[in-house]
């Protein structure tokens, strides 16, 4: 029997600003985050216009968990899965719950501990043959830099070795194509999705191009039954004996939309977030001198070697602490699959839930100073698992987690070790806000280190010099959290 004093969805406050027809589209376009962070004073819960259709946005961290934890209930879905949906169908992201499962069992072995040192290893030498790669004083677009090596790294755990130039260059550029497209046509009514204009286009060509390049691959794995030693490998021979139709193992669509979606997110999420750790390291020098420190004296001059990872303790703060600032997917949405209650609030099914990491992990009850970048934070242990959810939390919480973490531990440790990182003029750098946190356009300059080895200097406290501000934040449509 449902509890009468439980309050109805039309009872939770409105966020000022809607528009009729447009909702709250125009300033989630316009500034997304300054309207995020306006809704920051509505401690549970508060309700968001997409068009006409209305939202309930969960701004408390036990009831963000709640909606994690029940994903019979708050199902994938909502304007961001539906958008991404159209390019990897129902991978292991973007299925629904009844797919979800099988799924999982399907694709976990291809992310076991026992595989993490083999890419590792990949990690490693695509991290050191990107830092060898480039000259002393060398002003880089940082975001592609890393884009590129994230797509090496990513195109040899999961089709070992690299594929053609072409071809990879020709992935890079549609996945890019495909990122940038994902927030606007999130935000843009359906009617308006299917007008012709060039951009869509672009958006469609991109897409066909990509999915046939994932499936001329798997065509080709599945003529070749030899075990490769990879990811895909892993997938093919994959099998589920707790099926219950008689479906043990991945069909060719599936494998299609598997690869996609690890493709993707493996790329795309760890290559913004490489971004953002370099250009906070290069606007807070004391972390970054910390941080070589640690770098000369656990690698004594060597390469980056994946069996010192767990000694790399403030490369690691660095990353958790990159993610709390910048989380890929800063905002998720779910569908209410029933009639449910939340936060004592009534839910009808059908309705969306929208959650934000950037909301919470810089609400200042649960993180001091929380536009700071301060790696020392995390000394005191693992982060709050209902406060800290970059990778999301529950069943469906990122699968490619530690995947993600090794890689950017690994080749942020490898440019550091090589490298002093500086920013290029005096001017803020402004995020690109769209379906990722997107870094896209930040420029760097590089310095050879003048000197190297245990004797460097002695490490520095890592609290910042600087505060950088919230970022002020233009309109744009990139990144999606395919990995979540």
């Amino acid at each position: 029997m449902t509890d009468t004093s439980t309050a109805t969805a039309a009872s939770v406050p409105l966020a000022p600003r809607a528009l009729p027809l447009l909702g709250h589209a125009l300033p989630l376009l316009r500034d997304p985050l300054a309207f995020i962070m306006s809704l920051s004073g509505y401690r549970e819960m508060v309700r968001v216009r997409l068009g006409p259709s209305t939202a309930m946005m969960i701004c408390d961290p036990d009831l963000t968990r709640q909606v994690f934890l029940n994903d019979r209930v708050f199902d994938k879905g909502g304007p961001i899965y539906d958008r991404i949906r159209e390019v990897i169908g129902d991978g292991l992201s973007t299925c629904p719950y009844p797919l979800h499962r099988r799924q999982r069992r399907l694709c976990q072995p291809s992310f076991h501990p026992t595989r993490l040192a083999g890419y590792g290893a990949v990690f490693a030498r695509a991290a050191e043959a990107k830092a060898g790669s480039w000259r002393d004083g060398d002003v880089l677009d940082i975001t592609q830099e890393m884009m590129t090596l994230t797509t090496r790294a990513t195109m040899e755990t999961m089709f070992s070795g690299s594929l053609p130039a072409e071809t990879m260059r020709r992935a890079l550029a549609d996945t890019s194509t495909i990122v940038t497209a994902f927030f606007r046509r999130m935000m843009t009514p359906a009617l308006l999705r299917r007008v012709p204009t060039p951009r869509k286009r672009r958006y469609d060509q991109a897409r066909d191009r990509l999915s046939a390049t994932i499936a001329e691959i798997i065509a080709e794995r599945r003529a070749d039954p030899t075990d490769h030693a990879d990811l895909l490998s892993t997938l093919v021979a994959a099998v589920d004996e707790e099926s219950q139709d008689g479906q043990k193992q991945l069909s060719d669509t599936e494998l299609a939309d598997e690869a996609l979606t690890f493709f993707l997110g493996g790329m795309e999420t760890t290559a913004i977030t490489l971004a953002w750790a370099m250009h906070l390291l290069a606007t807070n020098p004391d972390v970054q001198h910390s941080l070589r420190a640690e770098t000369d004296q656990i690698l004594a001059g060597g390469k980056v070697d994946p069996a010192r990872l767990p000694s790399l303790d403030l490369a690691a703060r660095v990353v958790t602490e990159t993610l709390r600032l910048y989380p890929p997917a800063w905002m998720m949405t779910r569908a209410v699959r029933q009639d449910t209650e939340l936060g004592g609030v009534r839910l009808e099914g059908g309705s969306t839930i929208v959650l934000s990491p950037y909301l919470l992990h810089r609400r200042p009850d649960l993180y001091p100073e929380p536009d700071r970048f301060d790696p020392d934070r995390w000394l005191g242990g693992q982060p709050d698992r209902a406060a800290y959810i970059p990778f999301g939390a529950g069943a469906r919480k990122c699968i490619g987690d530690q995947f993600a973490l090794t890689e950017a531990i690994l080749a942020l440790t490898a440019i550091v070790a090589r490298w002093e990182l500086t920013p290029v003029g005096d001017q803020p750098f402004q995020p690109k806000v769209e379906t990722s946190l997107s870094s896209r356009g930040l420029r760097l300059r590089i310095s050879e280190r003048r000197t190297s080895g245990t004797g460097d200097a002695e490490p520095h406290s890592t609290t910042p010099r600087s505060t950088p501000a919230r970022p002020s934040t233009p309109p744009g449509a990139d990144g999606c959290p395919v990995k979540h």
